[in-house]
């Protein structure tokens, strides 16, 4: 699962859509998918691998959250689950079965610190 801020879209969230629009093109729909634009007050998550098995679904594989709106997780992972933030595999929450993680938007929002200007 990938959640991106506003602050975050450019990177790990854009490499979904990049892929995504790969996977189209390669296999006959050549239609873009355009990566929405996310505002201060949104989150736009995505499921990185939504399988689908005879004992699996994937009923909702991405979406945005907006205002007070949350998304809870419930891990069934037995083991060696993890939640990590912008890219920093080393630096992470245990999430393994019987875990649950709510999501959603914190009070504050991320501040762009220009070079130079600390």
């Amino acid at each position: 699962m990938i959640v991106s801020t506003r602050a975050g879209s450019t990177g790990w969230l854009s490499s979904v859509f990049n892929m995504a629009n790969g996977l189209a093109g390669a296999f006959g729909d050549a239609a873009s998918l355009r990566q929405p634009v996310v505002s201060d007050n949104e989150l736009l998550f995505a499921v990185r691998e939504p399988f689908i098995s005879v004992r699996t679904q994937a009923n909702i594989t991405a979406g945005i959250l907006r205002d007070k709106s949350t998304l809870t997780l419930h891990s069934l992972m037995p083991a060696n689950g993890v939640i990590f933030s912008d890219g920093i595999e080393t630096d992470f929450l245990p999430f393994n079965s019987g875990a649950v993680a709510t999501i959603g938007l914190a009070e504050g929002g991320a501040c762009l610190v220009e070079p130079g200007g600390i």
